[in-house]
């Protein structure tokens, strides 16, 4: 008979699931028609396994031996690299999301009670995919059929992180307060100004990649939370052919999640498919920090 785990209740997990919210029933909509319990309950058990084996153990290491940022690089313990490759290989990046996308197509509850066990096991390393879904499913749910191609696959196979890029040091909680700028250039791309901070995984060497969703205005736009755009931001450009290339100008400014970028220079050039009209969506953004050049953006949405 295997032990009880130390880390949550399989049997109260279980009885939410089937017992009181009979999550089998979702099974009659076509979009969850390949699933029944058995397979609800291998990938609870497979999460459980991999949060015991590869989450929980460097927990008290993450606490003792924090991430350390020299002045150029983030230095994070290599036993987080280590859980998240081989949580993003069991699929577990994409495990609500489409077919299509690469996705398991599980349902949203099935999907949160599994994100438990790595919640329960080591919450600061299971934040990275935490944000990374957050910011898949916000990318699927308003970004373009080229924006999920170039930032969404890359993310649900586990080679690209995302954040988002809210708040900054003058506006706390209030995102009217923000004061970054978009100012759209000629070639289609923006040119990104400003100072972020509270960036959780805003920089490491994790992945291939990070995928930053960053809040800003445009010129013109309305005052308050109303004339704010969402802008894509790479901390590498991807190339047409979903290749890598070079860095953008986001660089981090300290241990306290800061991230920074400035005007002077104009951007590099990047080609971008930005929708049309005032405060909708658009593709990629690049920006720049230590003030001294600026960035380039693609706008996803707005309020």
């Amino acid at each position: 008979m295997p032990m009880d785990s130390l880390l949550l209740s399989r049997r109260d997990l279980d009885f939410l699931l089937h017992d009181w919210l009979d999550v089998t029933v979702l099974t009659r909509h076509p979009r969850y028609a390949d699933h029944d319990r058995e397979t609800f309950d291998a990938v609870m058990d497979l999460s459980e396994a991999i949060a015991t084996r590869h989450f929980a153990p460097h927990n008290k290491k993450n606490d003792a031996e924090e991430p350390r940022f020299d002045g150029e690089r983030v230095h994070v313990i290599p036993e987080v690299e280590q859980a998240l490759r081989v949580f993003a290989e069991a699929g577990l990046t994409g495990a609500a999301m489409d077919y299509e996308v690469g996705g398991q197509q599980l349902p949203t509850v099935v999907a949160n009670a599994c994100m438990s066990w790595f919640q329960a096991a080591n919450v600061g390393t299971a934040a990275y995919p935490f944000l990374t879904i957050g910011n898949a499913n916000l990318l699927l749910a308003h970004g373009s059929k080229e924006q999920v191609d170039t930032y969404v696959r890359p993310m649900v196979e586990g080679r690209f992180f995302g954040t988002m890029c809210l708040s900054e040091p003058q506006a706390g909680s209030s995102l009217a307060d923000i004061t970054t700028r978009a100012v759209p250039q000629d070639d289609g791309t923006y040119r990104i100004t400003g100072t972020k901070m509270w960036i959780s995984g805003g920089d490491h060497e994790l992945s291939e990649n990070i995928v930053h969703l960053v809040l800003a205005r445009i010129p013109g736009g309305p005052a308050g939370v109303k004339g704010i755009s969402l802008f894509i931001v790479p901390k590498l450009l991807v190339e047409p052919d979903g290749s890598v290339g070079e860095r953008n100008d986001v660089v981090p400014a300290g241990p306290a999640s800061t991230t920074r970028w400035a005007t002077a220079a104009p951007p590099t050039p990047c080609s971008t498919s930005a929708r049309a009209g005032t405060h909708r969506a658009a593709p990629r953004a690049r920006w720049a920090t230590s003030w001294a050049r600026p960035t380039t953006g693609s706008r996803t949405c707005s309020t």
